[in-house]
């Protein structure tokens, strides 16, 4: 029988430490190293049993895919029942997931501090800014995440130290709180294993697909009971009418809770435009300066060039903003390079950038375009194909192998053999780029 269990918990100042013993087919996803987290700020007064809430986040969804149970000595209880929710929807969702118990020895309901706080998980870009207008008069303590899209590694240093620059910067000419989040959470888990064994059953990677919503709302907990935070709001990426298998969604997002705080999947009512048109609306009346950040090449700054700040540039011009004044260099010109990207396959897109494209053509078939270069754009987004610009291919051959192998192959040696493999394949690609 397969199992995972909570071993120790331990807390230094800011950080909290677990480590996890694992068997039968949960075993190949943990890597070995033990969780760790720090917030920032003392959690040496938080109870033991939210203290396991963040290292509970991230391992029962594994646990459920295997079929696993988990066990831990204490545990808070509001967490625990929102555990039963989280886990409904996320079989409801996946296919392949088949569920599994939680054994805890104390199920504890807390007295937690109130203080009437709230938090907003916060990178600068549309989703979690249009989060911030919608809830600003609460002043919502920003709580940034490392160990996700920003990685632990000493590669990513200069991004996380440009996030938390800009958060800062945001957060002082607004008065209000940060706390800013490093988590070992994706190589504590053994993520490579668990894309070999569970990409072909979802669109994205696991984190993105499954483990997100609950993941990082949890990993959240101490924090939100150190600093007394009554709610902790989640920025939607999707909306309603979007039924994609993604990890952060209302039916999960929404159940989860702990003593003294109430997570909320922010947004959902709102499209992507219509959230660029509440940011609009606040630039126009509050901050004429405000500068978004969404770029998927770098942290400090906007490259302007690839599709994620293109679909952005466009759907702040359709809101009525000049990309220029809010983090982007476009100019008419850049309607014809988007064309011409879409045209020769330059972009990988996934079934999350046809809808938003989606969303920007219904709104421009609304729109007035201001220069031919936009009207010509417009017609030709009218009538594209945007199915045919999704890559729904299968992966190249190497790739089946290697995940294939990897569900027969002994976790040590598949260990060895991935880092070796993934660095060539990324040589390959630079070389086939620059030919």
């Amino acid at each position: 029988m397969s199992s995972i269990a909570i071993e120790s918990l331990d807390v230094e100042a800011d950080t909290l430490r677990c480590t996890v013993r694992a068997s039968g087919d949960c075993e190949r996803f943990l890597s070995g190293e033990p969780f760790r987290t720090s917030y920032g700020r003392s959690i040496e007064s938080v109870p033991e049993g939210v203290l396991a809430v963040p290292v509970l986040a991230q391992i029962c969804p594994v646990a459920w895919a295997c079929g696993a149970d988990v066990y831990v000595p204490e545990v808070d209880a509001a967490f625990a029942r929102a555990l039963e929710d989280a886990k409904a929807a996320l079989l409801g969702m996946h296919d392949f997931m088949v569920g599994g118990r939680l054994h805890a020895e104390r199920r504890v309901d807390y007295d937690s501090p109130k203080s009437g706080a709230s938090g907003l998980l916060f990178t600068g870009g549309v989703d979690s800014t249009a989060s911030y207008v919608r809830h600003r008069e609460e002043e919502p303590i920003l709580v940034s995440v490392r160990g996700w899209t920003v990685t632990p590694e000493e590669r990513d240093d200069e991004k996380w130290a440009a996030l938390c620059d800009r958060v800062s910067e945001f957060a002082s000419e607004r008065g209000l709180g940060t706390a800013f989040v490093e988590s070992n959470m994706l190589r504590f888990l053994d993520h490579p294993m668990l894309l070999a064994h569970y990409k072909r059953h979802v669109d994205g990677a696991w984190y993105s697909s499954v483990g997100h919503g609950l993941g990082l709302t949890g990993l959240c907990a101490p924090l939100a009971y150190a600093a007394g935070m009554d709610d902790l709001y989640v920025a939607a990426t999707h909306w309603e009418g979007i039924d994609l298998a993604w990890g952060s969604r209302p039916d999960v997002d929404d159940h989860v809770r702990w003593s003294g705080t109430q997570c909320h999947h922010d947004g959902y009512g709102l499209t992507r435009q219509e959230r660029l048109d509440l940011i609009a609306d606040y630039v126009r009346s509050e901050c004429a300066g405000l500068r978004l950040q969404t770029c998927n090449d770098r942290m400090d700054g906007n490259c302007g060039r690839c599709e994620k700040c293109y679909r952005t540039a466009v759907g702040l011009r359709l809101s009525g903003l000049d990309p220029n004044e809010h983090g982007y260099r476009f100019v008419d010109e850049d309607y014809r390079e988007i064309r011409a990207a879409f045209e020769r396959d330059e972009w990988v897109l996934g079934q999350d950038e046809r809808h938003m494209w989606e969303d920007i053509r219904r709104r421009a078939r609304e729109t007035e375009p201001r220069t031919p270069a936009e009207r010509a754009f417009f017609d030709w987004l009218d009538e594209a194909d945007l199915d045919a610009l999704v890559d729904d291919s299968a992966p190249p051959l190497s790739h089946r192998l290697l995940r294939a192998g990897a569900r027969t192959t002994p976790n040590g040696v598949y260990r060895t053999l991935y880092p070796v493999w993934k660095r060539a394949n990324e040589v390959g690609r630079r070389l086939a780029r620059s030919r």
